[in-house]
């Protein structure tokens, strides 16, 4: 797997730039797109971070651009069936492929994988980028990281993580915690999200590493312990949490991102309209309101930005994954 993902849109801007300047024929191309219906395809169900992204994005794109957006859920196979959707359109721009954590390990996690991320995909946008937060059972003895790192050191392999399944953040995220903080927990991989935090509410698992819309309600309440956000500062979701570097763990800061990506192939003009489009509807005060209600921050920038993110997040995630010797059968 090559580190330097999408490098080939590097010169993204540039080439904009001579169309716009260049002949009517190559600035009706231009403005031609979209020439349908847009899909952003969600590798996750209903509800899950990325699918609210994609639809917190179609909304303000629809409303900004007046093109005809749509989600459409594509879930299973760590995020593989909807990448391999986007693959069999044709390369015009009018489906994207909603990227996360899961989608950069998918190739270290899934053997005999179909696709070449490098090869097959080009980088559009980052979309956006959020934090997880460590939450404990009330019954764990643990009120710190290092309570809890302590408490898992003096019962290795007794105590179980959840997450909604093998490759998701809250998988991953968990298996560097055990790598960096020297500990064993059994992970307990669930089908559906609302199981894993089910059976971490009434005990069955101990702690958890997840994304904070879920779980706020349950911590103001006492329903769960949060013990630490995986960001370098405090969220305004949860103002009073500490984040993993107060708590002593700076090398545990871990993004929770969500960028859009499309077929390889499509026009260099097409990306950098979608990009344009993107980044503007994530300046809306409408889109900063309806994404800091799931903890979430606009990131934008340019393809080639998103590119360097990706690329460096396969080699990442593909150490930790080696590491911990994790495979999907």
């Amino acid at each position: 797997m090559r580190p330097h993902l999408f490098f080939h849109s590097a010169s993204l801007f540039v080439a904009t730039a001579a169309l716009l300047a260049a002949s009517g024929p190559q600035v009706s191309a231009q403005t031609s797109f979209p020439t349908g219906t847009v899909r952003f395809v969600a590798p996750f169900s209903a509800s899950t971070p990325p699918d609210i992204i994609s639809r917190i994005v179609s909304k303000e794109l629809t409303e900004a651009e007046g093109w005809r957006v749509i989600v459409e859920n594509r879930p299973g196979g760590v995020t593989t069936i909807a990448a391999t959707d986007v693959l069999t359109q044709p390369a015009d721009g009018n489906s994207l492929y909603a990227m996360s954590v899961p989608s950069v390990a998918a190739p270290s996690l899934v053997p005999n994988i179909s696709f070449d991320l490098d090869k097959d995909f080009d980088p559009v946008i980052k979309a956006t980028v959020s934090y997880n937060v460590l939450v404990v059972n009330p019954s764990v003895p643990a009120k710190t990281v290092a309570d809890l790192v302590a408490l898992l050191k003096s019962q290795p392999d007794k105590l179980t993580f959840s997450s909604g399944g093998f490759g998701t953040p809250a998988h991953l995220i968990g298996e560097q915690f055990k790598q960096q903080t020297g500990t064993r927990a059994q992970h307990v991989p669930y089908a559906q999200f609302p199981q894993a935090i089910g059976d971490l509410l009434n005990g069955t698992n101990a702690f958890m590493f997840i994304t904070m819309l879920p779980v706020v309600d349950l911590i103001k309440t006492g329903k769960l312990r949060a013990l630490a956000v995986t960001g370098p500062k405090r969220v305004p979701l949860l103002p009073d949490v500490p984040t993993i570097v107060e708590a002593g763990y700076p090398s545990l800061v871990v993004e929770d991102w969500t960028g859009f990506a499309v077929k390889h192939g499509t026009p260099k003009e097409t990306i950098a309209r979608l990009n344009a489009a993107i980044n503007k509807v994530l300046e809306k005060p409408s889109a900063r309101e309806a994404l800091a209600k799931i903890g979430a921050e606009p990131a934008g920038g340019t393809p080639e930005q998103f590119g360097r993110l990706v690329g460096d997040q396969v080699s990442h995630w593909h150490k930790v994954v080696a590491d911990a010797g994790i495979k999907v059968q």
